[in-house]
């Protein structure tokens, strides 16, 4: 039997020590050692050269690929699908993070029983919550009775060998743990929830994933800090790691992976909280768009790419006069540094001053955006808001504003504005692509601008516009 021992490890160099010090001494990091458990492995012997039986075997990588594509199990969710690549892989470790009350749990107990509904048994862990809270929610969810609510076994436990075990003689289909920061190992000293505990138990979730096979779904709560489940390590463990976001008040959650070993981590998944759960949106393109009776000073709409798919978004801008001498700049769903990034250059290139005015920046539907496409979108309402001028009707923009007030184009503008059309958008102001023609698109005419300047123009309906026009 291995014999297994608690050390204390640093993060930052690896030094491991006996005790827990403030201070490494090796590297002399604060607050770095982290309670490990260290087992000594008896070393394969090694005879004549040859390697023991079930060392491991060098292999080409022809040979490799012949066994590369993994066997996925569908969950049932197309969202959920979608963004895991097209199902869960056999013996993949997915942690699934987010706000508390976002809808992880809920997202989860319909997974479970997406898989359930395949004849596969689930066995749901919680520490968190009793047996009676997980029923009560699956009642809301109509999923406690019938054949699915039968193959969901739940048990309230927080040792993670004890989960093992369960897991080892159920036979699973899949394994959910709710959450991660409340399971420990018997180990250690540390309480649930330390980075020590954390660590241990993923690591002996995911042998137990890779050796029987089964799909391990690990629920990380946000930290105050910002950081899901604590330290980074356990996102460098797992294979996928997907966040939910969206604003709790509202009905718009959005999911996304950061990490995935198994496919891209481009697509999102779209979904609205009702009642009976998260339910796929049908139209993700126009969900993110507010209805409005007239045009409003300080909104514009931009097709964006989240992935493979366009959705459109309107983004919201204030101007407001201000006589504090540092005005204010707050940025939702936007990067608050492009967000003054492109104060100055309309201030500097297209004659708009805000530096006497607070600015505040929005994006409809809880939508967080980093692509530099929105550039020119959030600068055209900014600037309508400050003369008090909506924009055309009908006008969608994209676009990457540089430091000397040029625009550049941005990828898959032919997708976009095809779907800007689909729904309705007449005109779009676009910059001028370097050695290819202009997109047409039948129903909407394209704008070509050159600099921010000439964009401000054409959005405000100025007859000055210097860019050119193709229908």
């Amino acid at each position: 039997m291995a014999r297994a021992q608690s050390r204390y490890v640093c993060q930052s160099c690896g030094a491991s020590v006996l005790r827990w010090e403030g201070q490494c001494r090796t590297c002399g990091e604060w607050n770095s050692l982290v309670e490990t458990v260290v087992r000594d492995e008896p070393r394969p012997r090694i005879l004549s050269g040859v390697a023991s039986a079930g060392a491991a075997i060098p292999v080409s990588l022809a040979a490799a690929g012949e066994h590369g594509d993994e066997a996925r199990r569908p969950v049932g969710i197309g969202e959920l699908d979608r963004v895991l690549g097209g199902g869960l892989v056999a013996g993949s470790v997915v942690l699934l993070g987010g706000e508390p009350g976002i809808g992880k749990s809920t997202l989860l107990l319909q997974a479970a029983a997406g898989i359930a509904a395949t004849g596969a048994s689930v066995l749901y862990a919680t520490g968190e919550e009793s047996t009676s809270q997980v029923r009560l929610r699956a009642m809301r969810l109509g999923l406690a009775s019938g054949a699915v609510a039968e193959s969901i076994r739940v048990v309230a436990e927080t040792g993670v060998g004890r989960i093992v075990e369960l897991g080892r003689a159920d036979g699973l289909g899949m394994l959910v743990v709710d959450s991660v920061q409340t399971v420990a190992s018997e180990e250690l000293d540390g309480p649930p929830g330390s980075v020590g505990q954390v660590r241990e138990a993923t690591q002996r979730l995911m042998e137990y994933a890779k050796t029987e096979g089964v799909p391990v779904i690990l629920v990380g709560h946000v930290t105050k800090d910002g950081t899901l489940a604590g330290p980074k390590t356990l996102e460098h463990l797992v294979d996928v790691v997907l966040n939910v976001e969206g604003d709790r008040t509202g009905g718009l959650r959005l999911l996304r992976a950061t990490k995935n070993r198994y496919g891209s981590t481009e697509e999102v998944g779209v979904f609205e909280m009702g009642e009976r759960g998260l339910t796929e949106v049908a139209d993700p393109a126009r969900a993110f768009l507010a209805d409005h009776d007239a045009p409003a000073p300080g909104s514009v709409v931009a097709p964006v790419l989240e992935g493979s798919r366009p959705i459109l978004v309107e983004v919201q801008a204030l101007v407001a006069p201000t006589g504090a001498p540092s005005p204010r700049r707050t940025a939702s769903g936007v990067d608050p540094n492009r967000l003054a990034l492109l104060v100055a250059v309309l201030g500097r290139r297209a004659g708009i001053g805000l530096a006497g005015h607070d600015v505040y920046a929005n994006l409809a539907g809880g939508l967080t955006v980093s692509e530099p496409g929105l550039d020119l979108p959030l600068a055209l309402a900014l600037a309508s808001s400050l003369r008090d001028r909506p924009v055309v009707p009908g006008t969608v923009a994209i676009g990457e504003v540089g430091l000397l007030g040029e625009l550049r184009t941005v990828g898959g503008l032919d997708r976009r504005l095809r779907e800007a059309s689909r729904l309705g958008f007449t005109r779009a102001l676009v910059p001028r692509p370097r050695g290819r023609a202009v997109p047409a698109i039948a129903g909407l005419e394209v704008v070509v601008v050159g600099t921010l300047g000439d964009a401000v123009r054409a959005a405000l309906g100025d007859s000055t516009t210097s860019g050119g026009r193709r229908p």
